[in-house]
């Protein structure tokens, strides 16, 4: 008996681990980090339509590269985000900033209460500096995965940055796997953001489904999020594709 739980403890860890940095979402993060050694790719694609007083369409490009620096840290590098706007009949594209990340885990999601992990974030961009923080937490229970992430964005914009943004936003995913290579689920996406960091803000709220695919050395997951608030000035839906291979 003793050898069999031993084993079954064993598969689990290594089931949580194998796809370490295969997504199943695509607004939340996993407390889970690359192994050692491991380095992998990720395209994000994000589309943003504004049907609410106006006729917009943005997509967003991030060009990530991950680095698995030990079992539990991990090195992201985005190597450049850009975006492409399409209003009134007139397109134009804007580069915006490149960024790094870390990722610090803390505990694991099957074989502890609780698997939680810290994220801190430096990005860099034309009139732009942001500082960003993260606690990630998830939870693994057989095929269902719980993740949420709390988030506090401090941002400096302008000539000589003096426009000073302070963001609060919160994150929910649920997944179910359907086999070990397919999931299914949910996200939502809470959202503050202070001008100053004072006064009042309009809380956006998003909604929408998940699915994610995976198999060795590649991955695919897709979110639609749907304003469930009703701020003009936010996008009524965005759409995020990530995929990411091994190299």
């Amino acid at each position: 008996m003793k050898n069999i739980i031993t084993a079954i403890a064993a598969v689990s860890i290594l089931a949580t681990t194998a796809f370490a940095g295969d997504r199943k979402f695509t607004y939340s993060y996993g407390a889970t980090t690359a192994p050692k050694g491991t380095r992998e790719y990720e395209q994000w694609v994000t589309w943003k339509t504004y049907r609410s007083g106006t006729n917009k369409d943005r997509f967003d490009f991030r060009h990530e590269l991950e680095f698995g620096l030990t079992d539990r840290l991990q090195l992201g590098v985005y190597l450049s985000d850009w975006s492409t706007t399409r209003e009134s009949g007139k397109t134009t594209s804007v580069w915006k900033d490149a960024a790094v990340e870390l990722i610090y885990n803390l505990s694991n999601p099957t074989t502890d209460l609780l698997g939680s992990a810290i994220y801190g974030e430096i990005k860099l961009g034309d009139e732009l500096f942001v500082l960003e923080a993260k606690l990630l937490l998830q939870k693994n229970v057989g095929p269902w995965t719980f993740v949420y992430n709390a988030v506090v964005e401090a941002e400096w914009e302008g000539a000589d940055y003096e426009e000073e943004i302070g963001v609060f936003e919160q994150t929910l995913g649920i997944s179910y796997d359907l086999s070990p290579s397919f999931s299914l689920g949910l996200e939502a996406k809470h959202e503050l953001e202070y001008e100053g960091w004072s006064g009042s803000a309009d809380s956006a709220v998003y909604v929408g489904p998940v699915a994610a695919w995976r198999t060795q050395g590649f991955f695919i997951a897709g979110t639609v999020l749907f304003q469930a608030s009703e701020i003009d000035s936010e996008a009524d839906v965005q759409t995020r594709v990530i995929f990411g291979f091994d190299f």
